[in-house]
């Protein structure tokens, strides 16, 4: 699914602090050895106040290296830290990799709003599993951000619903996420939706469960989901 010309992807996505909106301003991939390249929307990101990465100052440059990046490796725990293994262990690994690392934990630190996140890229694969939280959600649960208290109430193994929105002025990929009374609380990441339409035009079955309720975490990001898209492959070639 995140695999292209026979290369695993990861794309690096910046997050504007204001608007909170995504770009996708870069390319890691893997194949023998590491690739990196700024991604098609980075010049949009520039226009919005991204800075190019200290060790990438070429935007028209393919860099390549044997080993990951300095620049990505440091935003990874160090292999040899105490503790490691629960930090393994909580995204399912058994042993250190540094490629498998970044991709499962998105390698988020609190200095920017910098995120690596597992593409789409080959909606003709049957099954595709993505966890991540839900977009834009203290605009549509009522809590104004601040009040948790007053929120519509999402749990722990709440079904939600996908819908289309082609409506919507900002992007016409918008894909809307409803609870089980059919309340708008927030939309899937703009970086899947044109993927995910995909599946949905071929009547692919799906579930999108709530995974966390973290009161605890920043208002934007309170909700997380794990969406699991199925498309029989022989179905989905008679299709084609």
């Amino acid at each position: 699914m995140s695999r292209k010309e026979g290369k695993d992807y990861l794309y690096l996505i910046w997050k504007e602090p204001v608007t909170r909106r995504n770009y996708v301003v870069g390319e890691l991939c893997k194949n023998g050895q590491y690739e990196f390249s700024y991604g098609y929307e980075v010049q949009k990101a520039i226009e919005n106040g991204f800075e190019l990465l200290i060790s990438f100052e070429d935007i028209n440059k393919t860099y390549k290296s044997d080993t990951l990046f300095p620049t990505f490796s440091s935003r990874l725990p160090d292999r040899k830290r105490r503790g490691i293994e629960r930090i393994l262990s909580k995204y399912g690994l058994d042993a250190f990799d540094d490629y498998t690392l970044l991709k499962k934990s998105g390698a988020r630190l609190p200095i920017d709003t910098l995120e690596f996140i597992d593409p789409i890229l080959n909606t003709k694969d049957g099954e595709v599993e993505r966890v991540f939280h839900i977009a834009g959600i203290r605009h549509y649960i009522g809590c104004g951000g601040d009040d948790c208290e007053e929120a519509l109430r999402l749990i722990k193994g709440d079904q939600l619903t996908l819908k289309p929105e082609p409506s919507n002025m900002h992007d016409k990929n918008a894909i809307k996420i409803l609870d089980k009374k059919d309340n708008h609380v927030g939309y899937l990441p703009r970086y899947y939706c044109e993927s995910v339409l995909e599946y949905l035009k071929k009547d692919s079955r799906y579930t999108c469960t709530v995974l966390e309720v973290d009161k605890d975490m920043q208002c934007n990001e309170c909700v997380k989901v794990k969406l699991e898209l199925q498309c029989e492959i022989k179905r989905l070639n008679k299709i084609s």
